[in-house]
């Protein structure tokens, strides 16, 4: 692909053909551009199109483009080709962190994105030079050329804050410090300076606070993991203007809009949250410090108003609060009563309240709300920050505590009783501090584990919680309606089960509610009492329980899909996936109504797959339909093939890449389930299932070979009489696998599955090469993986074919192969392999090996199989080898995501003709001792050591034979 104007106009109009609306228009092009972008030369074309494009729109999107095309194909991964050219890489480098200096900020933002990639993988090793460019150009007094120094600087340093510790990470921290650290603080103290210069130009003080704003959060990323010495030397310097600029108030910076946090709100957030790291972290060399900032956030706390614009600001200063109040040497602090008192009237009490912000996001943005308070993605909200300083403060002041709240919930209770159309907001608060006082700690999967044993959890709930779940309209005060149901939910593991039992049929009711958050929380909460365990490990509500309720309770969860807001809704879609798999084969009346409705479903999201966690749990809906309908009646798998099909068929035709994986996950399900011969149905699909294209995606390989594995199970001999042609194809599919260290034991599943199901004739002439290939792979990269699957596979074809077949086609390959082989490979490794049935294939292969070859090493391949049968797993990996997950391939390609109930048995080959490989060991020696007596036993006696000798004495015994 030459650098050239015609090329760079092509690449032009198919970026404008991506923004069309228009599928039909978009599709192609995205298509086209995917195609191209292997070549050499693509990414230095886009990189031109963004300098050089007229049109603004063209800019961004090639952008967006190249940041995207750095995310899916920089990181080099072993085994896969590499998909940038070396050329590409280097000038890339060379040029873009100039380009992103000298852009606009919209695109300086996604280049400074693509430099992180490339950084995360490139820095330090391969691009030492990143921070000595960046660092010179804050010389150049030019803030927007600055400011994308720091916002890559952030990008590329806050990974520290999650990453674990290591040597290699303390050396890149070591080396950004000594490149960075100085540079940052002179830039630091000169914007300050430039601050007090300007302090009347509003849009100089508009850049200079978002400077300080960035270098805020570059000083949290470079001391998360420790304190670093040159921060430790200049906390001075560093401490003193943070408190300065807490205390700042220039009302030049002051915002009108209510929503938006301005500059200043941003600026004093982050100081807020850096003086938390240190009070947590490094608290004895915070110490002089430390009273000075609990003032000044304190004052903060008290003067800043109820303004969404202040919510990040006051979350954060309250858990600067709450992380202070945690630990034992500050707890001085907040002893006295008086302290106390004001910390819940002037700090807590008022960030618990309902506001009309939080009832607009209710009623008009209900998915971000819940977002927020189900899944604690609040951890910026007002509430769960005063949450969190209630239960600091309860770790040394429980008593205390518990007493000023008790007092202020029956307050606000009794403020309720008296108006409750008026003052509803005030139980809500009541309900939400009654939570935050009860609740010690919590887990997702029980919600509260323990629980203020001076708060009655279930007095409470009779007397204020049973009473909103109860009321006949289900549409009325719907924000209690929802916190009575979040209150079940929260305190299920506190709650008697008669309690629990009781709120079923009204949650069952509250799924029929207008408001999106009352109902989806209705869902949530019965999907979450449903997981719930009882004595002896069953669920805690058992399927008779709930049986009463499924008519309703199918009814309300599909209807609730039907209201504006929740045709998507991965709540109700994960209750009704639960309540199936609850129900059992309670649901079969309704399957044939319900599997019209699913399909439905799918064939619409199938469209625009917009919700991933939806998607996953309607394919677990269906694959629990058919499972529970097909266990009770194996012939109604033709109708669910009937009414799945029509839009399978189409989601393969559009190559619906999200939904791909799962299609073949389903049809597994449905194959396994066939007695008699496969279906031509399927035999047509057959040959598309081998397409290379198909299996470049790393999503679709383990479902695939799944798929396969099927149909060489319900029909191999159909596959050998009727699609001979297709076996080479199949076998490529093998060899690409077995090539690759992340995917060689899906190769090997495919491979045995062929040795065990194929008729032997049809594959006698590919054996030799199959040898082949396999010892090829043994000789560039053994792994511990690979040895465990070929262990597995050469034992099972052992058993299918005998010792004497696997002898031959070794030797046949190179003489004396096979007596190599056992002594390198089987006799030393055998004791890695891991799994029931893959140690019973080796124990029975390797037991015809001994009495089919004895001449072979024979005691120590014995020695090998008692070692097998007694000696714990080897588990061990040699220290240089490194497997890469198959999550950690970068690309777009869609993850493979299993489905649970779409589950394989796990399958034994030998199956019942050997229950006990041990016996059979026995019985094979005594076989082998009565064709020539005498020699058995005295190669035993002076080959084996003793304690292998006694197991052994125990296996003949067991199985009553004696060696003769």
């Amino acid at each position: 692909m030459e650098l050239n104007d015609a090329n760079l106009q092509t690449l032009t109009e198919y970026l404008q053909k991506t923004l069309n609306p228009d599928p039909l228009v978009r599709r192609p092009a995205e298509k086209f551009l995917e195609s191209v972008e292997g070549n050499q030369n693509y990414p230095l074309l886009l990189l031109t199109a963004l300098e050089k494009s007229q049109d603004e729109v063209i800019r961004v999107c090639a952008a967006v483009t190249f940041k995207n095309y750095i995310k899916r194909n920089w990181r080099i991964v072993e085994d896969e080709p590499n998909k940038i050219s070396d050329p590409d890489r280097t000038a890339i480098k060379a040029n873009i962190v100039n380009l992103m200096l000298t852009s606009p900020e919209q695109i300086q933002k996604q280049l400074s994105d693509a430099i992180s990639i490339i950084g995360r993988e490139d820095f330090p090793q391969k691009w030492p030079d990143l921070l000595t460019e960046m660092v010179t150009r804050f010389q150049s007094g030019d803030f927007h050329i600055i400011n994308g120094v720091l916002r890559t600087a952030h990008s590329l340093f806050k990974r520290y804050r999650h990453e674990f510790k290591s040597n290699e990470l303390w050396l890149e921290i070591k080396l950004v410090l000594d490149t960075f650290a100085q540079p940052l603080t002179e830039l630091f103290k000169a914007t300050i300076d430039l601050c007090q210069t300007h302090a009347t130009d509003v849009n100089a003080l508009k850049v200079l606070f978002s400077s300080l704003t960035l270098i805020s959060k570059l000083f949290y990323s470079l001391n998360f993991q420790d304190l670093p010495e040159f921060f430790e030397d200049n906390m001075e310097t560093w401490m003193t203007h943070f408190h300065n600029l807490l205390t700042l108030d220039n009302k030049l910076l002051q915002t009108d809009d209510e929503e938006e946090a301005g500059l200043l709100e941003l600026l004093k957030s982050q100081i807020c949250d850096n003086a938390a790291l240190y009070a947590q972290k490094y608290d004895e060399e915070f110490q002089p410090y430390l009273p000075r900032f609990v003032t000044a956030i304190w004052n903060l706390l008290v003067t800043t108003g109820q303004e969404v614009k202040y919510d990040l600001l006051v979350s954060n200063a309250i858990q600067f609060l709450a992380s202070v109040c945690e630990r034992p040497h500050y707890k001085h602090l907040f002893e006295d009563q008086n302290t106390l008192t004001s910390i819940c009237e002037k700090v807590i009490v008022p960030n618990m309240e309902f506001r009309s912000a939080d009832e607009e996001a209710f009623e008009d943005n209900s998915e971000e709300y819940i977002i927020r308070d189900l899944e604690g993605s609040d951890i910026d909200t007002r509430r769960r920050a005063a949450c969190d300083l209630v239960r600091g403060l309860c770790r040394f002041f429980e008593g205390p505590v518990t007493a000023i709240f008790s007092g202020y919930v029956n307050s606000m209770l009794t403020e309720y009783a008296k108006n409750p159309a008026v003052n509803w907001k005030h139980k809500d608060a009541a309900i939400y501090l009654v939570t935050s006082l009860a609740s010690k700690a919590q887990t997702q999967k029980h919600g509260i584990t323990q629980a203020n044993e001076l708060v009655n959890l279930s007095e409470f709930f009779v007397n204020h919680i049973l009473t909103d779940l109860r009321s006949p309209n289900v549409n009325e005060f719907p924000v209690l309606k929802a916190d009575a149901i979040k209150y079940v939910m929260t305190f299920r593991s506190q709650l008697p089960k008669e309690q629990l039992l009781e709120t079923v049929p009204l949650l069952v009711a509250h799924l029929r509610a207008e408001s999106t958050v009352q109902h989806t929380y209705a869902a949530h909460a019965l999907e979450r009492l449903f997981t719930m365990r009882g004595p002896s490990n069953s669920t805690l509500l058992s399927a008779t329980e709930i049986a009463p309720f499924t008519e309703q309770l199918l009814n309300n969860l599909f209807n609730a899909m039907a209201i504006p807001g929740s045709s998507e809704n991965e709540y109700i879609m994960k209750a009704i996936m639960r309540s199936f798999s609850l129900l059992q084969e309670t649901i079969v009346p309704y399957v044939p109504t319900l599997i019209g409705q699913l399909t439905q479903k799918l064939l619409l999201v199938s469209k625009n797959p917009s919700k991933p966690h939806f998607n996953h749990y309607l394919f677990e809906s269906l694959c629990l339909s058919i499972r529970i309908t097909c266990k009770a009646n194996p012939v109604s798998v033709g109708s669910f093939e009937e009414a799945l099909f029509p839009v399978f068929t189409e989601i393969l035709q559009s190559d619906v890449q999200e939904f791909v994986p799962y299609v073949f996950q389903v049809m597994s399900l449905l194959l396994e389930i066939h007695t008699s011969p496969i279906p031509s149905s399927y035999m047509a699909l057959f040959p598309h299932l081998l397409q290379p294209i198909l299996w470049e995606r790393t999503g679709n390989i383990p479902p695939l070979v799944r798929l396969l594995q099927a149909y060489l199970e319900k029909g191999g001999a159909t596959i050998a009489n009727s699609a001979a042609d297709k076996i080479p194809g199949l076998l490529g599919v093998f060899q690409k696998l077995i090539a690759s260290k992340a995917n060689d034991h899906q190769g090997f599943y495919l491979l045995n599955s062929i040795v065990e199901h194929m008729p032997p004739e049809s594959i006698t002439q590919y054996r030799k090469q199959i040898f082949i290939l396999l010892f090829q792979r043994l000789q560039s990269s053994k792994t511990t993986k690979f040895i465990k699957s070929f262990l597995v596979f050469i034992n099972l074809y052992c058993v299918k074919y005998g010792a004497i077949a696997l002898q031959e086609i070794f030797d046949d390959i190179q003489p004396k192969m096979f007596g190599m082989v056992l002594e390198k490979i089987v006799i030393p490794e055998v004791q890695k392999v891991s799994g029931q049935v893959e140690k019973k294939i080796c124990a029975v292969g390797i037991t015809k090996i001994l009495t089919e070859c004895p001449s072979y090493s024979a005691p120590l391949v014995l020695q090998a199989l008692i070692g097998l049968f007694e000696l714990p797993e080897d588990d061990s990996i040699p220290d240089d080898e490194h497997f890469i997950d198959i999550e950690d391939t970068p690309g777009y390609q869609t993850a493979f995501s299993q489905l649970a109930f779409a589950g394989k048995k796990e399958h034994d080959p030998i199956g019942d003709a050997v229950n006990n490989p041990k016996i059979l060991l026995a019985q094979s020696l005594h076989k082998l001792s009565t064709a020539c007596p005498g020699r058995v036993p005295s190669m035993l006696s002076t080959s084996l050591n003793a304690e292998a000798l006694q197991f052994l004495q125990g296996y003949l015994q067991a199985a009553s034979v004696q060696l003769v």
